[in-house]
């Protein structure tokens, strides 16, 4: 799989990224929501964390959203600017709000974790075909959505479809799965996911959400569901990753189309935005041309990076530190232990590769 290369017109992004971003209230201790006295404001959402990171790593990025004409509206248009990502096509609703939530400190894979909405209804939900700037979306390098939008509104999902369609001249169209079994309104949602998966040209997809959504079991039986993107990702969280590409030779079980690359050993403060850290990482490999080995290496890298700080998003690594540490070999690649901090320390990196 390959990205063209950038257009002359300077409107042309390399990643133009889709969705509702909300203003998050992160706890100032760990508790039950009914406990925590205050909150401090942030900002969430899966796709604007990947224009996010991709601008702070050095390609130009645009968001595409719809945002309420309040307070929190200002905020969010002021807070993904300042990652130097183009913010000029996001529209502002004067009839709905910019959608909220809050959520516990601990990790979200506990059974105490909480999180409450506050999203229905939303400035987002009403983004449809008539509502979006189309041609700021397709004037990019690639597009990247995510299978969150399509359960905000059958507008949204309008609008998703449209943007899948097969078309001369369409970007190359990124689609993180991203299932919220709590956002859906009804049991389609896991058929409308495999519907738009199979339209796009990149799939990123987690081995438990997939499990989760279609009942599919192992990267393989994944690919076999998805077989018209020229690239699909599976993830396995510290287990890494595996992609199958149609364009590259690999290794896995004698299949000559998949390449496996482990997870780095990462000392986690919090799991937020690793996904879409990971999404960003493969991304910028992808739009600078390199192997699938050094795209999912340096997926892992950006995931490190969002793992070991506590927000969802998280300064990347330099190019060249990244690029260095991608370049290991096997046996370094695999001793790689990665902890908070590590980003800011390229001169000193050779410490984080441990020797057997």
């Amino acid at each position: 799989m390959t990205v063209t290369g950038p257009c002359n017109s300077p409107d042309v992004v390399d990643v133009v990224a889709l969705g509702e971003s909300m203003v998050t209230f992160l706890p100032t201790r760990p508790g039950r929501l009914a406990d925590v006295p205050a909150f401090e404001r942030a900002i969430g959402g899966a796709e604007s964390n990947v224009a996010c990171t991709l601008a702070a790593a050095g390609h130009s990025a645009r968001w595409v959203g719809r945002v309420g004409a309040d307070g929190f509206g200002d905020h969010l248009v002021e807070t993904i600017g300042s990652y130097g990502v183009d913010v000029s096509a996001v529209r502002r609703d004067p009839a709905r709000p910019t959608g909220i939530y809050f959520r516990t400190a601990g990790d979200r894979a506990t059974d105490a974790h909480e999180v409450a909405y506050y999203r229905a209804g939303s400035a987002a939900s009403a983004m449809a075909v008539g509502t979006v700037d189309e041609a700021a979306l397709r004037a990019c390098r690639v597009l990247h959505l995510s299978g969150i939008t399509a359960a905000l509104s059958d507008d949204c999902l309008e609008l998703m479809r449209e943007l899948t369609a097969p078309r001369p001249g369409r970007p190359l169209v990124s689609f993180d799965v991203n299932f919220r079994p709590g956002l859906w309104r009804d049991a389609d949602g896991p058929g409308v996911l495999l519907e738009l998966a199979r339209r796009a040209d990149l799939v990123f997809v987690g081995d438990d959400e997939a499990r989760q959504a279609w009942g599919l079991h192992g990267g393989r039986a994944i690919r076999e569901a998805l077989p018209e993107p020229d690239t699909v990702v599976v993830k396995y969280g510290p287990g890494g990753a595996v992609a199958f590409d149609s364009d590259t030779d690999g290794l896995e079980d004698g299949d000559g189309h998949a390449t496996f690359v482990p997870a780095p050993e990462v000392d986690v403060v919090a799991h937020v935005g690793a996904g879409d850290a990971f999404a960003a990482g493969f991304l910028s490999a992808t739009l600078r041309g390199l192997p699938v080995r050094d795209r999912l290496r340096h997926g892992h890298l950006m995931a490190a990076a969002a793992l070991t700080v506590p927000g969802d998003l998280a300064a990347p690594p330099a190019r060249d530190h990244a690029d260095r540490l991608t370049a290991l070999d096997e046996g370094a690649w695999g001793t790689l232990r990665l902890g908070p901090g590590w980003t800011s320390t390229a001169q000193g990196a050779d410490e984080e590769v441990r020797t057997p």
